[in-house]
């Protein structure tokens, strides 16, 4: 049996939307609140945290993923140089999640980073 590990060839982001960290912290724990409750969780990475978004995988899209290729539709961010574990709020409790060991999300938040830069303080 042979065996190949194919590591994504690309990843394409269609929107990215940044954010202060409270304003992101609010918009996630109000749409968890709507959602029916429960605690929800961000990624964090280099110094991000972050949501993304994918496309269904509908026939074109299965397509470009067995091409090497992944679309988000969109990613959210903002800046949160420290990791934390849990963000307490009087409207809601947030799970932060530790995805640095992704290199996929390293690259990310690089690029997120970089074209960015000097756009929020």
């Amino acid at each position: 049996m042979e065996i190949s590990i194919e590591p994504w060839k690309k990843l394409i982001v269609h929107e990215v939307i940044e954010y202060d960290f409270e304003d992101l912290v609010r918009i996630v724990l109000s749409q968890s609140r709507a959602a029916g409750g429960g605690i929800a969780s961000m990624n964090w990475c280099n110094g991000l945290v972050f949501q993304h978004a994918t496309f269904p995988d509908t026939e074109s899209v299965v397509r470009e993923k067995l091409k090497g290729t992944i679309h988000y539709s969109s990613v959210v961010f903002a800046k949160k140089d420290k990791f934390e574990r849990q963000i307490v709020k009087e409207n809601g409790t947030l799970n932060l999640v530790d995805v640095s060991a992704n290199p996929i999300f390293f690259q990310l938040t690089e690029a997120l980073k970089s074209a960015h830069a000097g756009r929020r303080s």
